[in-house]
Protein backbone atom coordinates (compact mmCIF):
# COMPACT_ATOMS: atom_id res chain seq x y z
CA UNK A 1 0.00 0.00 0.00
CA UNK A 2 1.09 3.41 -0.88
CA UNK A 3 2.95 5.30 2.31
CA UNK A 4 1.02 8.60 0.77
CA UNK A 5 -2.30 9.59 0.06
CA UNK A 6 -2.43 9.10 -3.82
CA UNK A 7 -1.91 12.15 -6.22
CA UNK A 8 -4.52 12.25 -8.42
CA UNK A 9 -5.60 14.60 -11.37
CA UNK A 10 -9.28 14.55 -12.79
CA UNK A 11 -9.52 15.59 -16.38
CA UNK A 12 -12.19 16.89 -18.65
CA UNK A 13 -12.28 18.78 -22.05
CA UNK A 14 -13.26 21.98 -19.82
CA UNK A 15 -12.98 20.95 -16.03
CA UNK A 16 -16.89 21.85 -15.74
CA UNK A 17 -18.61 19.19 -14.91
CA UNK A 18 -17.46 15.52 -15.03
CA UNK A 19 -14.03 16.55 -13.73
CA UNK A 20 -15.04 19.13 -10.79
CA UNK A 21 -17.78 16.24 -9.64
CA UNK A 22 -14.63 14.05 -9.29
CA UNK A 23 -12.56 16.66 -7.57
CA UNK A 24 -15.38 17.41 -5.07
CA UNK A 25 -15.60 13.98 -3.89
CA UNK A 26 -12.42 13.07 -3.94
CA UNK A 27 -11.25 15.88 -1.96
CA UNK A 28 -14.25 15.04 0.62
CA UNK A 29 -12.65 11.59 0.70
CA UNK A 30 -9.18 13.09 1.44
CA UNK A 31 -7.43 12.40 -1.68
CA UNK A 32 -4.78 15.15 -3.11
CA UNK A 33 -6.51 15.84 -6.01
CA UNK A 34 -6.28 18.07 -8.41
CA UNK A 35 -8.97 18.89 -12.06
CA UNK A 36 -8.28 20.04 -15.04
CA UNK A 37 -9.53 20.60 -18.94
CA UNK A 38 -7.27 19.83 -22.08
CA UNK A 39 -9.84 21.83 -24.20
CA UNK A 40 -8.16 25.19 -25.91
CA UNK A 41 -11.04 26.96 -24.33
CA UNK A 42 -13.81 26.31 -22.02
CA UNK A 43 -17.36 25.66 -23.34
CA UNK A 44 -20.52 25.62 -21.95
CA UNK A 45 -23.76 24.91 -23.30
CA UNK A 46 -25.70 28.22 -24.59
CA UNK A 47 -29.54 29.14 -26.08
CA UNK A 48 -28.69 26.73 -28.87
CA UNK A 49 -26.29 23.63 -29.47
CA UNK A 50 -24.41 25.74 -32.22
CA UNK A 51 -24.29 28.91 -29.37
CA UNK A 52 -22.20 27.42 -26.47
CA UNK A 53 -20.49 30.29 -24.44
CA UNK A 54 -16.88 29.89 -24.70
CA UNK A 55 -14.39 31.66 -21.97
CA UNK A 56 -10.92 31.43 -21.54
CA UNK A 57 -9.10 29.60 -19.57
CA UNK A 58 -8.07 32.34 -17.28
CA UNK A 59 -11.53 33.52 -16.39
CA UNK A 60 -13.02 32.36 -13.04
CA UNK A 61 -16.04 30.30 -12.03
CA UNK A 62 -17.28 33.08 -10.33
CA UNK A 63 -16.76 35.39 -13.40
CA UNK A 64 -18.69 32.62 -15.87
CA UNK A 65 -22.17 32.31 -13.35
CA UNK A 66 -22.04 36.32 -13.03
CA UNK A 67 -22.02 36.66 -16.99
CA UNK A 68 -24.38 33.53 -17.06
CA UNK A 69 -26.83 35.34 -14.71
CA UNK A 70 -26.84 38.52 -17.06
CA UNK A 71 -27.24 36.71 -20.32
CA UNK A 72 -30.27 34.49 -18.95
CA UNK A 73 -30.60 33.30 -15.55
CA UNK A 74 -33.89 31.30 -15.94
CA UNK A 75 -32.58 29.34 -18.67
CA UNK A 76 -28.56 28.44 -16.69
CA UNK A 77 -30.82 28.18 -13.69
CA UNK A 78 -33.27 25.50 -15.02
CA UNK A 79 -30.41 23.50 -17.39
CA UNK A 80 -28.19 23.56 -13.94
CA UNK A 81 -25.49 24.92 -15.29
CA UNK A 82 -25.55 28.01 -12.48
CA UNK A 83 -25.86 25.51 -9.73
CA UNK A 84 -22.62 23.71 -11.88
CA UNK A 85 -20.40 26.74 -11.18
CA UNK A 86 -21.62 27.73 -7.91
CA UNK A 87 -20.48 24.03 -7.04
CA UNK A 88 -17.14 24.37 -8.74
CA UNK A 89 -16.43 28.47 -7.74
CA UNK A 90 -16.65 26.30 -3.62
CA UNK A 91 -13.95 24.20 -4.83
CA UNK A 92 -11.38 26.59 -6.74
CA UNK A 93 -11.48 29.43 -7.99
CA UNK A 94 -10.88 29.08 -12.13
CA UNK A 95 -10.89 26.15 -14.26
CA UNK A 96 -7.06 24.70 -15.29
CA UNK A 97 -5.84 23.35 -18.57
CA UNK A 98 -4.11 19.93 -17.86
CA UNK A 99 -1.52 20.79 -20.64
CA UNK A 100 0.02 23.64 -18.32
CA UNK A 101 0.70 22.04 -14.96
CA UNK A 102 3.99 20.66 -14.75
CA UNK A 103 2.51 18.63 -10.86
CA UNK A 104 3.60 14.69 -11.10
CA UNK A 105 0.51 12.97 -10.28
CA UNK A 106 0.52 9.06 -9.20
CA UNK A 107 -2.45 8.99 -10.83
CA UNK A 108 -4.32 10.93 -14.56
CA UNK A 109 -7.94 9.41 -14.95
CA UNK A 110 -9.67 11.08 -18.24
CA UNK A 111 -13.41 11.48 -18.62
CA UNK A 112 -13.66 10.64 -22.32
CA UNK A 113 -11.31 8.84 -24.73
CA UNK A 114 -10.40 12.52 -26.96
CA UNK A 115 -9.13 14.03 -23.45
CA UNK A 116 -7.05 11.08 -22.50
CA UNK A 117 -5.47 10.90 -26.12
CA UNK A 118 -4.81 14.62 -24.92
CA UNK A 119 -3.18 13.98 -21.87
CA UNK A 120 -1.33 11.16 -23.67
CA UNK A 121 -0.09 13.21 -26.13
CA UNK A 122 1.14 16.16 -23.63
CA UNK A 123 3.22 13.83 -21.72
CA UNK A 124 4.72 12.06 -23.86
CA UNK A 125 5.55 15.41 -24.72
CA UNK A 126 7.03 16.55 -21.78
CA UNK A 127 10.75 15.86 -21.30
CA UNK A 128 11.16 12.67 -18.92
CA UNK A 129 13.62 13.73 -15.89
CA UNK A 130 12.59 11.83 -12.70
CA UNK A 131 11.31 8.40 -14.85
CA UNK A 132 8.41 8.41 -12.10
CA UNK A 133 5.85 6.19 -13.48
CA UNK A 134 2.11 7.96 -13.42
CA UNK A 135 -0.91 5.33 -14.59
CA UNK A 136 -3.43 7.40 -17.13
CA UNK A 137 -6.78 5.76 -17.31
CA UNK A 138 -9.95 6.61 -19.03
CA UNK A 139 -13.19 6.04 -17.70
CA UNK A 140 -15.43 6.99 -20.78
CA UNK A 141 -18.72 9.15 -18.66
CA UNK A 142 -21.08 11.10 -20.93
CA UNK A 143 -20.72 14.99 -20.37
CA UNK A 144 -24.17 15.41 -18.10
CA UNK A 145 -25.10 15.73 -14.10
CA UNK A 146 -26.44 12.67 -13.72
CA UNK A 147 -23.31 10.51 -15.43
CA UNK A 148 -21.08 13.16 -14.01
CA UNK A 149 -22.60 12.05 -10.73
CA UNK A 150 -22.32 8.49 -11.22
CA UNK A 151 -19.00 8.73 -12.82
CA UNK A 152 -17.19 10.52 -9.80
CA UNK A 153 -18.38 7.89 -7.43
CA UNK A 154 -16.70 4.89 -9.66
CA UNK A 155 -13.38 7.45 -10.20
CA UNK A 156 -13.63 7.66 -6.31
CA UNK A 157 -13.95 4.20 -5.61
CA UNK A 158 -11.26 2.90 -8.14
CA UNK A 159 -8.98 5.00 -6.28
CA UNK A 160 -9.86 3.91 -2.99
CA UNK A 161 -9.04 0.21 -4.40
CA UNK A 162 -5.78 1.61 -6.18
CA UNK A 163 -5.11 3.50 -3.08
CA UNK A 164 -5.16 0.12 -0.80
CA UNK A 165 -3.39 -2.06 -2.96
CA UNK A 166 0.13 -3.34 -1.99
CA UNK A 167 1.72 -3.66 -5.47
CA UNK A 168 -0.21 -0.56 -7.59
CA UNK A 169 2.63 -1.50 -10.45
CA UNK A 170 1.34 -5.01 -10.43
CA UNK A 171 -1.97 -5.15 -9.37
CA UNK A 172 -3.44 -2.63 -11.47
CA UNK A 173 -4.71 -4.40 -14.76
CA UNK A 174 -6.17 -7.18 -12.49
CA UNK A 175 -8.23 -4.22 -10.80
CA UNK A 176 -9.25 -2.38 -14.04
CA UNK A 177 -10.14 -5.55 -15.22
CA UNK A 178 -12.46 -5.86 -12.22
CA UNK A 179 -13.73 -2.24 -12.88
CA UNK A 180 -14.60 -2.93 -16.12
CA UNK A 181 -16.36 -6.13 -14.98
CA UNK A 182 -18.52 -4.73 -12.35
CA UNK A 183 -18.97 -0.97 -14.06
CA UNK A 184 -19.71 -2.12 -17.86
CA UNK A 185 -17.92 0.33 -18.48
CA UNK A 186 -14.64 0.12 -20.71
CA UNK A 187 -11.16 1.16 -19.13
CA UNK A 188 -8.20 2.22 -21.16
CA UNK A 189 -4.44 2.26 -19.47
CA UNK A 190 -0.88 3.42 -20.25
CA UNK A 191 1.71 3.84 -18.45
CA UNK A 192 3.44 6.82 -18.70
CA UNK A 193 6.79 8.37 -17.28
CA UNK A 194 8.04 12.10 -16.02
Amino acid sequence: MPSHPLRVAVVCSSNQNRSMEAHNILSKRGFDVRSFGTGSHVKLPGPAPDKPNVYDFKTTYEQMYNDLVRKDKELYTQNGILHMLDRNKRIKSRPERFQSCKEQFDLVITCEERVYDQVLEDLSSREQETFTPVHVINVDIQDNHEEATLGAFLICELCQCIQHTDDMENEMDELLQEFEDKSNRPFLHTVCFY
